[in-house]
């Protein structure tokens, strides 16, 4: 039975991932800052071991992959931080904030990559969820788009230090999501599609023997089909 860990899995993308892989049957360590809508997220759903708690946290972390054990199959790096609504332009920027931002999207899953590597089969996967706010300069996105290129990066580097491996990078496109929301407050989203419309994707992509890289989740289906 396959073993994975999916981080941000109280509502949205991770939470219908989670959801997907669980009735695949899947046994996931999942987590997410609020834990009463992770508890209600994943309620009912089999071999789910769900953890409160922020990535940014170096316990927390070290919870996550105790609690997966050996022979770790997946680890999806997902949780985000999409930082100050409405988000500011660059030159009015709080450093802080800014340092926020890049300690949940950065630097927490390059360590729980590097955390996990010892304990990962031969045929797991690495799936860092990125954006395209990544790679298009969008006005007023350059706090998560500049700390999504500098994942982007690393996990670049990370799938050329270790061929054996399938690291990837993954762009679930527009959705219709509370960070997404959060990113336009007061206007109407309602026309963006639901997390789980992204989901065929990211499943062909775990699923699969594609090579490392930087995949659209929409596009993944036409791609292995």
């Amino acid at each position: 039975m396959p073993t994975g860990i999916v981080t941000g899995a109280s509502r949205g993308l991770g939470l219908a991932l989670a959801r997907a892989l669980s009735e695949r049957g899947w046994q996931l360590v999942v987590d997410g800052r609020d834990g009463d809508a992770l508890a209600r997220g994943v309620a009912g759903l089999r071999g789910i071991v769900p953890i409160a708690g922020d990535v940014s946290d170096p316990a927390h972390r070290a919870a996550l992959v105790e609690s997966a054990g050996a022979g770790i199959d997946l680890l999806v790096n997902n949780a985000s931080l999409l930082g100050p609504s409405p988000q500011p332009a660059l030159a009015e920027y709080p450093p802080a904030e800014l340092a926020r931002v890049y300690d949940v999207n950065v630097f927490a899953p390059l360590a729980l990559v590097q955390l996990v590597l010892p304990r990962l089969s031969a045929a797991a996967a690495i799936v860092n969820v990125t954006s395209d706010a990544a790679v298009e300069p969008y006005e007023g996105w350059g706090g998560y788009g500049s700390s999504k290129a500098a994942l982007e990066q690393l996990t670049a580097v990370l799938g050329a230090e270790h061929p054996d491996l399938r690291v990837y990078t993954v762009d679930p496109g527009d959705m219709r999501t509370q960070m997404h929301q959060d990113a336009f407050p007061g206007e109407d989203i309602s026309d963006r599609p639901p997390p789980e419309d992204s989901i065929p994707g990211l499943l062909a992509l775990i699923e699969g023997s594609l090579p490392s890289g930087r995949y659209r989740a929409r596009q993944l289906t036409e791609v292995t089909a």
